[in-house]
């Protein structure tokens, strides 16, 4: 049976999602430093034009949902975006950050490529339309708590706003207590509503609260669901990647090394060629 058909668009000159080529969204978690990003971004950049990669680079200013209130957030607006803007200038990679705010999202387009709507935001209201509005393109992560056809209220909120560069990320379903499992259905159901799909590969293997003050993870599992994910037909794939993981300032127990992001990259692409040519 052939995949369906999705919206094909330029997040930036160069940089398409939901075309034959699959898109990678990659960076840290969170803002540590703009040393730290910037390094990253151009070692990203660099891979990206050795791998022929369709490339995203990404990072949050604040983690407004960390477990504990003793947890690093990020270094705020003004700082993360002058942050994000160097990383982009430098790179010459699009950027996506997360806005938790509609009040943040005039602000976060005026530098970033892609608005990204958390996962626990995934309904509100306010926060999708000011997104939409801004005419930037707009990734909603699919709640933990969320049901994949329920997405279809987001994209409705986005459409009549005037947003029609719309990506949908599957990042796992709460499954009991401190876990996620991923049903690979949910990449079906929401590419049915005509909207290219990304997988979030890191945060599917988290175990949200699973370390008492912070989240945990098993990122061994990270090859096996992008590999999944990739012949269940996603359009995209999104990883957080650190230089070292153990010394992260967020989900670095769910985060991709970053030396193992060539690897994971190549394989991605070749599972999400096999799909097409089977379908």
């Amino acid at each position: 049976m052939s995949l369906p058909a999705v919206k094909a668009f330029d997040l930036a000159p160069g940089t398409t999602a939901g075309s034959d080529r699959p898109l990678f969204i990659a960076g840290p978690c969170v803002i540590e430093s703009g040393p730290h990003v910037r390094a990253l971004a151009l070692q990203l950049a660099s891979w990206g034009r050795e791998l022929g990669l369709a490339l995203c680079f990404k990072a949050s200013f604040d983690k407004a949902n960390r477990t504990s209130l003793r947890s690093y957030r990020g270094p705020g607006l003004d700082e993360g975006l002058r942050v994000l803007a160097e990383a982009k200038r430098e790179s010459g990679l699009p950027v996506l950050t997360d806005v938790h705010e509609p009040a943040q999202a005039e602000r976060c387009a005026a530098v970033a490529d892609v608005l990204q709507v958390p996962a626990f935001l995934c309904r509100q209201t306010d926060l999708l339309v000011a997104c939409a509005r801004t005419g930037r393109a707009v990734n909603v992560k699919k709640g933990q708590f969320l049901s994949p056809w329920d997405m279809a209220h987001a994209v409705e909120k986005l459409t009549a706003s005037g947003c029609e560069r719309i990506l949908l990320t599957e990042r796992g379903v709460s499954f009991g207590y401190n876990n996620l499992v991923v049903d690979m259905r949910a990449i079906a159901v929401m590419r049915s509503f005509g909207y290219p799909v990304v997988f979030d590969a890191t945060h599917s293997v988290q175990l949200p609260g699973g370390a008492g003050g912070a989240s945990s993870g098993r990122r061994e599992f990270i090859p096996a669901l992008t590999r999944a994910a990739a012949a269940a037909g996603a359009d995209g794939f999104f990883a957080e990647v650190h230089d070292a993981p153990e010394r992260a300032l967020s989900d670095g127990a769910n985060a991709l090394p970053l030396e193992d992001f060539p690897a994971f990259c190549r394989s991605a692409a070749a599972f999400h060629r096999l799909a097409r040519e089977a379908a």
